[in-house]
């Protein structure tokens, strides 16, 4: 799958089937090379023709804007170290300069990363990807794959800019705190390789000496009070015992610190790259935010390297869920949990990554008698009157357990027990992890709930860790909704089980046919699920027909392992002389039209007619008759109306009229030729048009998908540009800020 936002051809980025986008360019001959790491296996080898410097080049000339940052990264694996740079070539195609990462502080025979970001100079038209390695004999090679050109690749939602996160251009997002130069290391690092967030360069914070030393990210975001946030960061220590850690600070309005949380590292046996997490709810004063990292009790000289600085608002690990991620997740801590009865003890697994369901840590309960302990978390919003959900996934790691409850205790306003519902209890029978769950109605007057586990040991010294907490209010598993004046149903699945499992989605008629739904990747028929909500819009649903929908999950083995149905829903259209035009693929541009006249069909068929001498009859050879052929009259009311007609038939996308039952016409997928637009008076303030759009019926497109946002937010649009104008400046109108499409 080639690399999104990528400049380069497939066959440039993976050297597969052959090495056609590169070219040598300073002491080296190319040729194809085998065990690359995309699909095809093949990678570039660069081979020195005499000792010293070699570098090959990309043999296209991308085009690119002046000023605008670039980003450009590689796997590669060699002898010796490495660098990847960026040409900048004028519009004659002389170079004015290169921007050139920092060379690979050591080399590697496995697949690391290399990479470079910069601004393209003044006077800039296109750029070309440079190779470059020093080798220190003759035909010695050096392997690349895996490349990319294109603007820079960054966390969605990150509240800090893609500099803070991947110090690629330089490191003047970080600013010493305490004790510590800032600079920056290409180490050997070799990441996953669809991790395209990750890079080669790395902020390196090195202590001055013995001590505490730290960093901070000069950029403070704006956050809400009262939100949670997430910082995360991937760790380096410099040796086993050092005390690494990162922090999420808040700041008022005159930047004065008003809050902070800190995450300690607790590395395992080496000292790799290992992603630490710290989440807090922003103070009711707090205004901005940022990120902290450094090292405790430092010897003079160590170094903490730091990689895709990140800070969102905090994810929930359950959609709905009232738990706070620290409460969650126990990346930092054990949170608002503590031991209420019992003698069961609690602290965060260790070390990093030894035991999780999610994140790197868990909650460890250790019970050093075989007795029962009352495990409780800190206290929840929640609404009486309605159903919810507490779980908790578990895992018996020494020892074992005769019992887990999992339970739910009320409380009013005024923090006055209301008791706790029946729960459930479980056996554990081996050492997987578990999902625990219980599901009760929160009584009248309840205004706060927390969760307890009451964990009764059944051996001494027995360890059970928990992760993934969740109290959620438990809304329908199947849920839809007609909404009229879009012209379109959404359907609501809660619940999936995520990981290894597809979903189908039909939409079934009176008649019990069935139709695909569309989702973002065309027909949502065996699509992967990844994520417990799914939310899709059917813009294609029929109007003024009662439809349901049915919904099959399937396991990797193709067998169905769980069918929904959901209730009927209807789509009305208050006024029967109106129609929808619809693009299947793109439903922000759907419009409704009023008819002046519906076709008079038409359906061509191909015929030969043949004279045979003595019959009187002709014989004639048909073809298969077509579809239905014919000119629809509508009526635009407005200049809006006519610029949005205007849009969506730009593209020439196949488009699904549906007009209301009893009009004589079927819903219909249709190609639109050439057309006409006329007024419908002599008045030039008129703004009434007349269209003639000749139809063609087509096929329903099977794999055209639905465009989204992708996950882009607002947040996206706050981090990215400074201005106003610059958004302006960047897209042409609002359908391209939504699709993320730059001009």
């Amino acid at each position: 799958m080639a690399i999104p936002g990528n400049l380069l051809s497939s066959t440039t980025e993976t050297i597969d089937p052959n090495t056609s986008g590169w070219t040598p360019k300073l002491n080296c001959t190319i040729g194809l090379g085998v065990g690359g790491r995309t699909g095809g296996g093949g990678c570039l080898s660069v081979r020195s023709v005499a000792a010293g410097e070699m570098q090959a080049r990309t043999v296209s000339s991308y085009p690119v804007t002046a000023g605008t940052v670039y980003y450009a990264f590689s796997d590669t694996a060699g002898v010796v170290g490495e660098r990847i740079g960026i040409r900048w070539l004028n519009s004659s195609g002389t170079e004015i300069s290169i921007t050139w990462s920092l060379t690979t502080m050591a080399s590697s025979s496995g697949w690391h990363r290399v990479s470079v970001a910069g601004a393209a100079p003044a006077g800039t038209v296109t750029a070309q990807v440079l190779l470059s390695s020093t080798e220190v004999g003759v035909t010695v090679s050096h392997y690349w794959e895996n490349v990319y050109l294109g603007l820079p690749l960054r966390t969605t939602g990150n509240l800090l800019p893609f500099n803070t996160e991947s110090t690629e251009v330089d490191a003047s997002g970080w600013a010493a705190v305490v004790n510590a130069t800032v600079t920056r290391q290409v180490p050997v690092m070799n990441w996953a390789v669809t991790n395209y967030l990750a890079g080669g360069h790395t902020l390196a914070v090195t202590a001055v000496a013995a001590g505490n030393a730290s960093v901070l990210a000069v950029d403070h975001p704006t956050v809400t009070p009262g939100v949670e946030y997430l910082a995360y960061a991937y760790l380096q220590p410099p040796v086993l015992t050092s005390q690494a850690w990162i922090e999420l600070r808040f700041y008022d309005a005159v930047g004065n610190q008003v809050g902070v949380q800190r995450s300690t590292l607790a590395p395992p046996a080496t000292t790799g790259m290992y992603r630490q997490r710290a989440s807090m709810v922003a103070p009711a004063n707090a205004a901005t935010c940022s990120v902290a990292a450094g090292l405790d009790s430092a010897s003079a000289g160590q170094v903490l390297r730091l990689e895709t600085v990140v800070v969102v608002t905090a994810p929930s690990l359950q959609a709905g869920s009232v738990l706070p991620y620290a409460d969650a997740s126990f990346e930092q801590g054990v949170a608002g949990w503590a031991t209420t009865t019992g003698v069961a003890t609690l602290a965060r697994t260790t070390p990093w990554g030894s035991s999780f369901f999610d994140g790197a840590y868990a909650l460890a309960i250790t019970s050093a008698t075989a007795t029962a302990s009352t495990i409780r978390s800190a206290k929840f919003p929640v609404t009486a009157g309605v159903n919810w959900r507490a779980q908790a996934i578990a895992h018996p790691a020494a020892g074992s357990w005769s019992s887990v409850l999992v339970r739910v205790r009320w409380y009013n306003a005024s923090n006055v027990d209301l008791g706790a519902s029946t729960g459930n209890a479980y056996t554990l029978p081996g050492s997987s992890w578990y999902a625990l769950a219980s599901d009760a109605t929160a009584p009248a007057g309840a205004t706060q709930a927390a969760m307890e586990l009451v964990a009764t040991a059944s051996a001494i010294n027995s360890v059970l860790h928990i992760d993934q907490i969740a109290l959620w209010q438990v809304l329908p598993l199947t849920a839809v909704e007609a909404l009229d004046d879009d012209g379109y149903i959404v359907l609501t699945l809660r619940e999936l089980p995520v990981d290894d499992y597809t979903i189908t989605i039909y939409r079934v008629g009176q008649d019990g046919s069935r139709t695909l739904v569309r989702g973002a990747s065309g027909l949502i028929d065996r699509q992967l699920i990844t994520s417990d909500l799914l939310i899709a819009q059917d813009h294609e649903a029929p109007i003024g027909v009662p439809v349901y929908y049915r919904v099959e999950i399937r396991s990797t083995d193709d067998t169905v392992n769980a069918v929904r149905t959901s209730a009927s829903v209807t789509i009305t259209l208050a006024d029967i002389n109106e129609a929808w035009l619809k693009d299947p693929g793109n439903p922000q541009r759907n419009l409704k039209v009023v008819v002046q006249q519906a076709p008079d069909w038409t359906r061509p068929i191909d015929q030969a007619a043949f004279v045979v001498r003595g019959r009187r009859n002709k014989v004639v050879l048909s073809g298969m008759r077509q579809g239905l052929e014919g000119d629809l009259a509508v009526w635009t009311r407005s200049d809006a109306e006519r610029q949005s007609l205007h849009l969506l038939l730009n593209s020439g996308n196949t488009l699904l009229w549906q007009a209301n039952p009893g009009m004589g016409v079927d819903d219909m997928y249709v190609n639109v030729g050439q057309i006409a637009e006329a007024r419908t008076g002599k008045l030039a303030q008129d703004v009434w048009r007349a269209w003639t759009l000749p139809l063609t019926e087509a096929d329903l497109p099977a794999t055209t998908g639905m465009n989204g946002p992708a996950g882009r937010t607002w947040q996206d649009i706050l981090t990215e540009f400074n201005t106003w104008q610059d958004v302006r400046d960047t897209f042409a109108t609002w359908e391209d800020v939504l699709l993320n499409r730059r001009g």
